[in-house]
């Protein structure tokens, strides 16, 4: 068997096409264009390069973008003092507070300090308390467990009734992907280091989300013929062939998986394109809302 492959990248150009035909729909009909507030704190090299990304990725759909930067010794005090100003400008409609956070500062109260209408990554306590709530609908999901998602739906997967299972018990994936695939009834298990007979628990998997940070974990004999896998994971791995030195790999050994799964996504252009597209609909949509009388 030869996996279909999930194309991460195609998809999400889609749901970015889609935004930008909404944004000038917006624009021609007097309406602003939504507004994303990014703030780094710190210098953190791979939070520069992200935010960059989101920076770039705005322009292009027409969302504008006001990047906020604060040192690395930011205290407490001044990081709430920033968003709440953002929280007052009607021309932000989103703040994405980059994480991780320097050591010293208290993510919790910071994610708080954001006006729940303009959380669009989700990571606000009650929206991620209505995630985990029956009958209750966050204002905003979390943007990479919402990109599986979508990638899962576009792939064909049938969730209702399926065996999920959740490598990765994170804040920031593995945890609301999880409680994603239960509104959507799935049967979820949620995986980690304590898991006893891990490879067992992994081969029962209908749907497999692997977000552990652990380059090529999963292999081939851990997964059930015809299973739809979702490798999140985005690690470097030494190769002296490459330009770098380096080539980019997930946590489930692609090659060797893909000869047995139903469907799986790429690492690079699986998951990774879906973040950022999910990002920008979720900015369209805090616009939409503060729309609303």
């Amino acid at each position: 068997m030869s996996a279909k492959i999930i194309d991460g990248k195609q998809i999400g150009q889609e749901i970015r096409d889609e935004v930008k035909v909404a944004v000038d729909d917006r624009l021609k009909r007097g309406l602003s264009a939504p507004g994303l507030a990014t703030v780094l704190i710190g210098e953190n090299p791979a939070s520069q390069v992200y935010v960059r990304s989101k920076q770039k990725a705005c322009a292009e759909v027409g969302i504008n973008s006001f990047g906020h930067n604060l040192p690395e010794d930011a205290t407490q005090e001044e990081v709430e003092a920033l968003v709440r100003k953002l929280n007052a400008d009607p021309a932000v409609n989103g703040i994405l507070v980059q994480l991780p956070l320097p050591r010293h500062l208290d993510e919790e109260k910071v994610l708080s300090a954001i006006d729940l209408n303009k959380d669009v990554d989700g990571f606000h306590p009650v929206n991620i308390g209505r995630l985990a709530q029956k009958g209750r609908e966050p204002v905003f999901v979390p943007c990479t467990p919402a990109g599986c998602m979508v990638l899962l739906e576009r792939a064909g997967a049938q969730l209702s009734g399926a065996n999920a299972v959740v490598l990765g018990r994170s804040n920031i994936v593995g945890m609301p992907v999880a409680l994603l695939l239960v509104k959507a009834n799935a049967t979820v298990t949620i995986c980690h280091s304590r898991t006893r007979d891990l490879p067992s628990v992994v081969k029962e998997a209908d749907i497999l989300v692997a977000a552990i940070g652990q380059p090529e974990f999963v292999k081939k004999e851990w997964v059930k013929p015809g299973a739809v896998v979702i490798d999140v994971g985005i690690n470097r791995k030494d190769d002296a062939t490459a330009k770098r030195g380096y080539r980019l790999v997930g946590d489930v050994a692609f090659d060797e998986v893909s000869e047995v799964a139903g469907a799986i996504t790429p690492v690079p252009g699986g998951v990774g394109p879906m973040t950022i597209a999910m990002l920008l609909q979720n900015t369209l949509r805090a616009a939409e809302l503060a729309d609303q009388p």
